[in-house]
């Protein structure tokens, strides 16, 4: 087997290497050059099928590389995106591994930042952010870990004041309803949803609501 022509493609960083005038192998300049692969060079079928495999290895690392200059991601983030690409299992395998060794994909510190994160930003509650690392893959135990000593009533007021402060004007019932359907979506319990309402309706108004409400009424607005 006889290498016949190695062609850049146009607006890419890859190459077509033809063998024996038939067969189209698509590589990166970086396998290309590990190979030192030229036009009329010798090559078998052993190392046509090593020069593959190097690719595919290549371009799951990069494509790996590419989504984790993003933002940090969990494991199952990261297989699920090579499998979209079809990434063979054993590729994936390898990939995986050598993140982890790179120090580049760590599940217990990608929980954390996650929750750090949602927790300057969007404030919710332990449930819902428990749920949402699961989701992503995460064990129980390390979603666990991250969360640790979480103070619920304090996420549920920082996630509830900027919206109570563009309802100040709003009657008791209409902020109590819309407030309380806010934080009940970032999935806060209804006492602290309902206790949350009332101190932040007071901080606002300087009053307590009229007539019992907040005693009686449903933070949610029943």
């Amino acid at each position: 087997m006889r290498i016949t022509s190695i062609e850049r493609l146009p607006r890419k960083r890859r190459y077509d290497v033809r063998i024996d005038q038939v067969l189209v192998v698509p590589l990166s300049p970086e396998i290309l050059s590990q190979y030192c692969l030229r036009p009329g060079q010798e090559v078998t079928g052993g190392q046509v099928k090593a020069i593959e495999e190097a690719e595919a290895r290549h371009v799951a690392m990069a494509s790996a590389l590419r989504l984790l200059a993003y933002r940090q991601r969990s494991e199952k983030e990261v297989r699920d995106s090579l499998r979209r690409r079809r990434v063979s299992a054993e590729v994936i395998d390898e990939t995986v591994a050598r993140l982890r060794e790179l120090r580049l994909l760590d599940d217990a510190e990608f929980a954390r930042s996650y929750v750090d994160l949602r927790d300057r930003t969007s404030p919710r509650s332990r449930r819902l952010l428990r749920s949402e690392l699961l989701a992503r893959g995460l064990e129980r135990g390390a979603a666990d870990a991250s969360l640790g000593e979480m103070d619920e009533a304090d996420a549920a007021y920082r996630a509830g004041a900027r919206r109570a402060r563009s309802m100040s004007a709003l009657a008791f019932p209409d902020f109590r309803r819309r407030l309380g359907d806010h934080l009940q979506r970032r999935g806060f319990g209804y006492d602290t949803a309902r206790a949350t309402v009332q101190r932040l309706w007071q901080e606002l108004r300087g009053e307590a609501p009229e007539d019992g409400e907040a005693a009686a009424g449903s933070a949610g607005g029943a």
